[in-house]
């Protein structure tokens, strides 16, 4: 079968001289090519969408890394396109079998789940292993990038940075913004300075949460004595608290209360040691990791999720289980080694952070549940983080074609 004459939209003939290379990453998806369009010769990048019009939907338009596409390569001619400076780049429609587009329109659709449960047995294993192996460490290398974003905003202080990493994993998806803005808002070193005196402590932290105020709970001694002890450091210190309303406990169990969240927070600055000089101490091993995140909360937490709230028909551990200590080492440990490794150029503990996650079990939610249903299912945290980070950085925003599972599905309808 001989294949038709390839030609531009406006009827100008195409001859492929040499497609380029294949691009991995970010950008056009072919770079260097070579291709003969009517009498000229270009070299440059070429660009392929299913539609013409994701061109604007995924803002190539305005990215100067697409000014130099030579040919925009469509199934879908449902618009033409042009460069940021108005010039109208030539489009080659491939016209692809049924299938192909009704497969797309399916992953593409405003579904929620796994899009492409029904086809994910026809992927070979290799294939799924190779691309779940990529995305976990995409997932650890973005939680690193946010610690050393953190790190340089804080003008390189470790310590201080940890704080930070550690609150927002207390803090777990529900809270892990409030528990970050909480620990922004005070210094390390004032909390350092009373190190010595868990009340303290606490009065810091819950003080600067917007939790404390006088003229509530005015028979709970251990509340009122820690307004007292906030209105004396908030003045010394200069401080002012973030907004109560920032806190959640919608779908939340009572142990979870952000109340107690803070209360092991204190705890575990309390326990004196340095958080970062701990964590390079324990080099990954699962049981230091255990002992360091093993923080005993003060007594009055044992009975109360909340101020005021009484909590003795069913008390709660003074400690946290052991998933949420691993929780912790998959959100906290695990990135700080990677990231760490990369700051201060030792390598092998970016190791302990990939390794942590093999070792650890997986989680457990909504997420991985509707993974192992299609057949893929978690058996370490490493590959359940994979599938956290392919559901929400590539299902929920629509990016099959940028995905493997739905390339490779859609190239084989592709060639019929």
């Amino acid at each position: 079968m001989v294949n038709p004459p390839l030609t531009t939209c406006d009827g100008k003939s195409i001859r492929i001289l040499s497609p380029g290379i294949h691009n991995d990453d970010a950008g056009p998806d072919f770079s260097n090519a070579r291709i003969q369009i009517g009498d000229e010769d270009w070299t440059g990048n070429v660009e392929l969408h299913v539609k013409a019009s994701d061109w604007y939907a995924h803002g190539h338009d305005k990215d100067p890394a697409y000014d130099n596409i030579i040919l925009h390569v469509v199934a879908l001619d449902d618009r033409r396109i042009q460069r940021a400076d108005g010039t109208e780049i030539p489009q080659l429609v491939v016209v692809l079998p049924r299938d192909f587009y009704i497969t797309y329109a399916q992953l593409s659709a405003d579904f929620k789940g796994v899009r492409c449960s029904s086809s994910l047995t026809d992927i070979p294993r290799l294939n799924r292993e190779d691309w779940l192996e990529t995305l976990a460490i995409e997932r650890l290398h973005t939680k690193a990038e946010r610690i050393l974003g953190w790190l340089d905003s804080l003008g390189g202080d470790w310590e201080q940075t940890m704080f930070v990493a550690l609150a927002r994993g207390l803090g777990f998806s529900l809270n892990g913004v409030p528990f970050e803005l909480l620990a922004k808002s005070i210094p390390l070193k004032y909390i350092y300075h009373h190190s010595d005196d868990l009340l303290q402590i606490e009065a810091l932290l819950f003080g600067q949460a917007g939790m404390l105020d006088t003229s509530s709970h005015i028979f709970d001694e251990y509340y009122q004595a820690l307004c007292r002890e906030y209105a004396f450091l908030a003045r010394k210190y200069g401080l002012r608290p973030m907004r109560r309303d920032l806190w959640k406990y919608a779908r939340t169990r009572p142990q979870n209360f952000p109340h107690r969240r803070i209360a092991l927070l204190a705890a575990a600055l309390y326990s004196g040691k340095g958080f970062t000089s701990s964590l390079i101490d324990a080099r990954g091993d699962i049981d230091r990791l255990m002992e360091l995140f093993s923080w005993e909360l003060h007594p009055y937490w044992h009975e109360h999720f909340a101020f005021g709230s009484d909590g003795r028909t069913n008390p709660s551990p003074g400690t946290l289980s052991r998933a949420s200590k691993e929780l912790l080492m998959i959100n906290v440990a695990s990135p700080f080694y990677y990231a760490y490794a990369r700051s201060c150029g030792n390598y092998d503990l970016a190791d302990c952070g990939s390794d942590i996650l093999y070792l650890l079990h997986p989680e457990k939610n909504t997420i991985i549940n509707a993974w192992a249903n299609a057949g893929i299912k978690a058996d370490s945290a490493m590959r359940s983080q994979a599938l956290i980070h392919l559901n929400n950085e590539y299902c929920q925003k629509g990016r099959c074609l940028d995905c493997r599972f739905g390339h490779y599905i859609l190239r084989r309808q592709a060639k019929g």
